[in-house]
């Protein structure tokens, strides 16, 4: 079934229920997974991003919270990924932590903008935990860097993975001088079949370190369903996207240096939609470029 980007209808937190489309397990063997390169730890290749979508702390947005967290662990999915900065959703997360049983079934990474203790332990109290499996820089802008605070907060079991980010182009050379100095674990960068800049510059460097890549805004800011809107997928891409959110992230995901894309959503029906990405096969070169021409032309 092809499901639309259409209004999830919620329901209260108490009695929430997936439909059964949501529900069904899924195996590992029916899903694409990545590994970690620091580790070889698995992990699905979609996930969830939270900037924006759950920004602001009231009864309707930590019901959208937990209906979107049921339906990414239900769908295969792990991967969460929020921030210090995004006003209100460390605390809507922690709330859904807090009367759910996701965290164990969890991955679950958040971003300050500083290596301050300070920071760092005002998001793990908004989330409720003791500890996040990543921990990253946002927005990396000293080429000098250092991120041995984060290494000693790492060896003190508050985070299993360290990282950085950006998705300021203005900033990638100081990211790809941090990358290559520091080595983390994980980058952060925008990536999306119209904004490829990170293919060239970042996305080499971060398998030469052996880096995980994680992409934002990999629908750019909504901007590519403004784009296709009113259009079908087309019929040469039916058999392995069966939407245009499928048809964007795989685009992303036939890049095997990219370990996982993470839209963001408060929708439950659009988050089951875009795990359908890690499911079936992935675009073989020749159809990535026609993917990219054809979105190219519009």
């Amino acid at each position: 079934m092809t499901l639309s980007r259409r209004r999830f209808v919620t329901l209260p937190l108490a009695t929430l229920a997936l439909p059964a489309a949501f529900a069904q397990p899924v195996s590992e063997s029916a899903r694409i997974t990545r590994a970690i390169p620091s580790t070889g730890e698995r992990l699905p290749a979609v996930g969830l991003g939270t900037a924006v979508v759950f920004e602001r702390d009231d009864a309707e947005t930590r019901q959208r919270a937990a209906e979107v967290l049921q339906a990414l662990v239900a769908g295969g999915g792990r991967l969460v990924d929020t921030a210090s900065t995004y006003r209100d959703a460390e605390t809507v997360l922690g709330s859904v932590f807090a009367s759910t049983r996701l965290r164990d079934r969890l991955f679950v990474t958040t971003k300050v903008e500083a290596p301050d203790i300070n920071e760092f332990k005002r998001s793990l109290e908004r989330l409720g935990v003791a500890s996040v499996d990543l921990l990253q820089l946002h927005n990396v802008r000293d080429s000098h860097q250092s991120l041995a605070r984060f290494r000693d907060w790492k060896a003190q079991g508050l985070c299993r993975y360290i990282g950085i980010t950006s998705t300021f182009h203005r900033d990638f050379a100081a990211l790809e001088a941090v990358l290559k100095n520091e080595k983390p674990d994980f980058v952060q960068i925008d990536y999306s079949i119209d904004n490829r800049t990170a293919e060239e510059r970042i996305l080499p460097l971060a398998a030469d370190v052996r880096a995980a890549v994680l992409t934002a805004l990999p629908f750019g800011r909504a901007r590519l369903f403004g784009t296709v809107r009113g259009k079908p997928v087309p019929d040469w891409a039916n058999d392995f996207a069966a939407s245009w959110a499928q048809f964007f992230l795989k685009f992303l995901l036939a890049d095997e240096r990219v370990t996982a894309v993470i839209p963001g959503t408060s929708n439950a029906e659009h988050m089951a939609d875009n795990l359908g990405a890690m499911r079936g096969r992935l675009p073989n070169p020749d159809e990535r470029k026609r993917m990219a021409a054809f979105v190219a032309a519009l």
